[in-house]
């Protein structure tokens, strides 16, 4: 089970058009620093393209959808932890996966785009 835990606006950067994200989040995860070797909790998130008007969104937050958040392997990538400034290696990000499906839904991995004044446009990378 995951649990719908945010929505972001976001543009297309090819297109120009806005379309909203929905982050997902799964369940509680302890995992081990590569740097210090401590533990700390997290949850694994990703982040998928919705229909949804920034309203209807809103709404969505704390809904909980059947399936799961799933690990899919991919080049390497440099990953800052907001929290601690801690810069690690990555080589995988999360996506969403229907309960009883095989098939992956959305990213976890975000670019950056380009940037607009207070307002940042992303895309899904892939």
């Amino acid at each position: 089970m995951v649990i719908v835990s945010d929505y972001m606006e976001k543009v297309n950067a090819t297109s120009g058009q806005t379309f909203i994200l929905l982050e997902l989040s799964g369940g509680l995860e302890l995992v081990q620093s590569q740097n210090t070797g401590k533990f700390y909790a997290t949850s694994r998130k990703c982040r998928i393209p919705s229909t949804f008007t920034a309203d209807v969104a809103k709404l969505m937050v704390g809904q909980q959808i059947e399936g799961d958040i799933v690990r899919v392997e991919s080049d390497p990538y440099e990953y800052t932890n907001k929290t601690t400034g801690e810069i690690i290696t990555l080589a995988h990000s999360y996506a969403y996966r229907p309960k009883g499906s095989m098939e992956l839904l959305g990213e976890s991995r975000l670019e950056v785009v380009e940037e607009k004044i207070n307002q940042k446009s992303y895309k899904l990378a892939v």
